[in-house]
């Protein structure tokens, strides 16, 4: 379920990102576009930058599930990529809202998808588990596996 989750959270960065750049091409401050400045292009490159590691975290836990992966492995995986995706949403939604400014917080206008994700963004942290039950989740796994790990090698001695 988390997978699921996290593979239909994958697309709101990235419309985030997608409004984001849009608007900063058309809109034009002191005399140039509003990617023109090196501060916003830092902000879209960022962006992207967690999306496409959003994505290729998504795709490698498909895979892995796909391939018959047990569940057992892939819990701590997923809720990983739950909590990657719902921290990501809400560093592009923050971030596509700085570049609109006002607009982003007016129900109509440029804004008004950047102003309807940023509304979205704590709701879509909550279903498959809180960021911290995740991470607690995934703690306790990789410690497991530390555990067995380690106890395989001392009988090796």
């Amino acid at each position: 379920m988390r997978l699921l989750i996290s593979g239909g959270t994958c697309r709101f960065p990235r419309l985030c990102y997608s409004e984001a750049l849009k608007y900063s091409m058309r809109r034009k401050t002191f005399g140039k576009a509003l990617c023109e400045h090196q501060m916003i292009r830092w902000k879209l490159g960022e962006m992207l930058r967690q999306i496409e590691a959003l994505h290729d975290c998504n795709e490698r836990v498909a895979f892995q599930y796909r391939s018959g992966v047990p569940d057992s492995r892939l819990g701590a995986q997923a809720a990983l990529l739950k909590v990657m995706a719902s921290k990501t949403f809400e560093y592009c939604a923050q971030e596509a809202s700085q570049v609109f400014g006002g607009a982003s917080i007016v129900r109509e206008g440029p804004g008004r998808v950047v102003e309807r994700l940023y509304r979205e963004v704590r709701a879509s942290a909550i279903p498959g588990g809180s960021e911290e039950v995740l991470l607690d989740l995934a703690a306790r796994q990789a410690i497991a596996g530390a555990c067995k790990f380690e106890s395989a090698e001392q009988s090796k001695l």
